[in-house]
């Protein structure tokens, strides 16, 4: 994985080299599997790999923000996550919640931590050893630091993009983009208006990936960026409904492409469409 920026992914035959280091106690490395519920982690995972839930566990569910430095730390460490541990993340729908993890992981000073290049589905597809037994870690102390600010974006920021025309990178489907549908089907609609930020250019998540969910390589990521004008000399600020889909593309922005001022805008559309009096735009924005 040399030819990125960062040597932030990991192969699945990494993984399952790996594999007797991530069921050991001793906490030198952890695999971690994220998914919007865990049913699917109990009934198949990764041998080793620890089940979050990333709505209940990784966010604070009374101001839908994500977890405090206190909260973070007692998480990781009550299932044997130290900070010297090598963190390897893996989810379902192509790592969206296993990028938005990386992404908070980074926020509060964890440097040793890494995607699984595919997710959960690619390990699946490709008979990948798995099982239905939850690993039970000795609990370690783990302290984090930071916060880093400058890999989030906040309401202001946003306005400042806007007012100074930097790059705003929506990653929605073109539906949620124009303002026609306010969430994907059969997910949560949060927002009370549609439509996307002026000025954002609508470049699909999904376009970062290829068809079996392992991330596109770095010349064909600098040229998908690079047509809208996007080379990391300004700062960029990507978002989507929930800060999930949009923590994918500041994946491969800030860590495979190495731009270092791209930001996620994590309150994304469940903010900005809710806000009384920000300004929006609707249609395709051609």
């Amino acid at each position: 994985m040399s030819d990125y920026a960062n040597d932030v992914l990991v192969s699945a035959e990494w993984v399952e080299d790996n594999l007797d280091a991530f069921q050991s106690d001793d906490s030198d490395y952890r695999l971690v599997e994220v998914d919007v519920d865990t049913e699917a982690y109990e009934d198949s995972h990764a041998p080793g790999a620890i089940g979050f839930n990333w709505e209940t566990q990784l966010q604070d569910q009374t101001t839908r923000d994500i977890l405090s430095k206190e909260d973070f730390s007692d998480l990781l460490g009550s299932h044997g996550i130290s900070d010297d541990s090598t963190v390897v993340l893996y989810g379902d729908n192509a790592n969206w919640f296993a990028a938005y993890t990386y992404w908070q992981f980074k926020y509060y000073g964890h440097d040793d931590v890494r995607l699984l290049d595919g997710g959960r589905d690619y390990w699946l597809e490709n008979d990948y050893p798995t099982t239905d037994e939850a690993p039970n870690f000795s609990a370690v102390e783990y302290e984090a630091s930071g916060p880093r600010e400058s890999i989030r974006a906040y309401r202001d920021d946003v306005e400042n993009a806007i007012d100074k025309g930097l790059p705003l990178v929506d990653v929605r489907s073109p539906e949620e983009f124009s303002g026609e549908v306010l969430a994907p089907p059969g997910l949560q609609e949060t927002a009370q208006r549609g439509g996307h930020v002026p000025g954002a250019q609508n470049i699909s998540w999904a376009a970062v990936t290829n068809d079996d969910g392992r991330f596109k390589d770095f010349d064909e990521l600098q040229e998908l960026y690079g047509e809208q004008g996007i080379d990391g000399d300004e700062t960029t600020v990507a978002y989507c409904r929930i800060g999930e889909r949009s923590s994918v593309a500041w994946f491969a922005l800030h860590e495979l492409l190495g731009y270092d001022d791209a930001v996620n805008y994590d309150g994304s559309w469940t903010e900005w469409g809710n806000l009384v009096g920000a300004p929006i735009e609707k249609g395709s924005g051609d």
